[in-house]
């Protein structure tokens, strides 16, 4: 299929599996370039030699205040351009409001809300016209899922965020 993603640029982040890695592989596939990120650098690696093509793997955490820019940094460098960027993340630790501790939630809002922020803001100053910024989300988005607590307090303020940037 030609989706006439030749030579387009993309950093795809929490690519070692899932949604992620199914995107930056059908992007490769097109003939995308793709910067794909997870938080293993032997799982980035492993993931980058299976997608095959031109695809970069680097082992960046979200939480991590300076990612966004040396992912965007990385892209203009290597392949001199950026033209989206989906923000994927795994899902925060499970549990019901008695079994999530300050530390867990800290954790998950620095890695799904406030990573997701940096990179989308980082990677909007860097988009030229047709730029795109994509984030994958959760049924809990909807509807409260069940044990997942933290997950149903993040994710729709990350969707309300993602709505802002429309």
């Amino acid at each position: 299929m030609d989706l006439g993603l030749k030579d387009r640029v993309y950093i795809v982040t929490g690519a070692t599996r899932g949604l992620g890695n199914a995107t930056a592989r059908a992007l490769a596939a097109d003939g995308a370039k793709v910067i794909i990120t997870g938080r293993d650098e032997k799982s980035v690696e492993e993931a980058a030699a299976e997608l095959g093509g031109e695809v970069l793997g680097l082992a960046a955490d979200n939480a991590d205040p300076s990612a966004a820019q040396r992912l965007v940094d990385t892209a203009r460098e290597r392949f001199g351009r950026l033209d989206g960027i989906l923000v994927s993340v795994g899902g925060p630790a499970p549990g019901f409001l008695a079994d999530n501790t300050d530390d867990q939630w800290q954790t998950a809002f620095e890695t799904v809300f406030l990573g997701a922020v940096r990179l989308a803001r980082t990677a909007a100053a860097a988009l030229g016209e047709g730029g795109v910024i994509g984030f994958v989300l959760s049924g809990s988005v909807h509807e409260p899922i069940a044990g997942l607590t933290i997950s149903n307090g993040l994710r729709p303020g990350l969707a309300g965020f993602a709505k802002s940037l429309a």
